[in-house]
């Protein structure tokens, strides 16, 4: 017996279904290869589901960012909850989350590279990346306040350690043969201890 070429599922597991397709096709394809046709033959349905559930691919590539960026938050925040209490310990497995799975992983960083492609050109995509960039931020702030830093320096200082994790990211799931996970947490944790003093 053949297996059909669309299945049916509940409209939530369907709409989860589209979203984590879509994240597949951008890491495989880039924000060019997203269409409505890829997107659906990857899911396994219809075209018409796409508009059905979110009116448009647009609207699904928006849908897919915030998604994403609610895992990382999601991991983000399991590691400074594991940390326990003290506060440099989780300022330390705030910005290490990064460099080690869910978040260091290629297929993680395609989707993402595709997403900042598209902050240029769609203002919606624009508007999620400074909401979660600002959340992210904000997060450090309170991380930061907490070991001591003073108010007037954490906004700078919460800024240059998201460029700085964001640049060993990339490096480490870039090359991994150049940056380890190990190396990147110590020059993260050097950059951050100068910062603290």
């Amino acid at each position: 017996m053949s297996k059909p070429a669309f299945t049916r599922a509940e409209p939530d597991a369907r709409r989860l279904s589209l979203i984590e397709a879509t994240a597949r096709v951008l890491a495989r394809d880039g924000a060019s290869g997203a269409s409505v046709r890829a997107i659906a033959g990857e899911a396994g349905v219809s075209p018409g589901l796409v508009a059905h559930h979110f009116g448009g691919v647009d609207a699904l590539v928006a849908a897919t960012y915030g998604h994403v960026g609610e895992r990382v938050s999601a991991a983000l925040d399991a590691a400074v909850a594991a940390a326990g209490d003290d506060p440099r310990a989780r300022l330390s497995a705030y910005v290490g989350a990064s460099f080690t799975p869910p978040i260091a992983d290629r297929a993680l960083l395609a989707t993402w590279t595709a997403f900042w492609g598209l902050v240029i050109a769609r203002p919606q995509i624009a508007a999620l990346h400074d909401e979660q960039y600002a959340r992210y931020r904000a997060e450090l702030e309170q991380l930061l306040a907490a070991c001591g830093l003073a108010p007037a320096a954490r906004r700078s200082a919460a800024i240059a350690v998201t460029a700085l994790v964001d640049g060993l990211w990339l490096e480490l799931c870039l090359s991994p043969a150049v940056l380890d996970s190990e190396t990147a947490r110590a020059i993260a944790e050097e950059q951050i201890a100068a910062l603290l003093r």
